[in-house]
């Protein structure tokens, strides 16, 4: 009995293997980065995250509200 298009499909698609996008290596960085570029970087990325999503949290009842 032959296998459906799909799952002859599904099964070639696990036996390709794909070509790595990115060159990942296990040297050492070029750059040392101090902790307070850490603590920037850090601090900007939890801002631009969280930020815009505490203010829609913190406003919540006034977008529920109908006018």
């Amino acid at each position: 009995m032959p296998l459906p298009t799909v799952c002859r499909l599904f099964r070639s698609a696990l036996r390709t293997q794909l070509v790595p996008v990115a060159h990942v290596t296990t040297k050492p960085a070029k750059h040392t980065i101090t902790a307070g570029e850490q603590a920037i970087a850090m601090t900007t990325l939890f801002a631009t995250i969280l930020g815009p999503s505490g203010w829609i949290l913190a406003h919540l009842e006034d977008y529920k509200k109908k006018e």
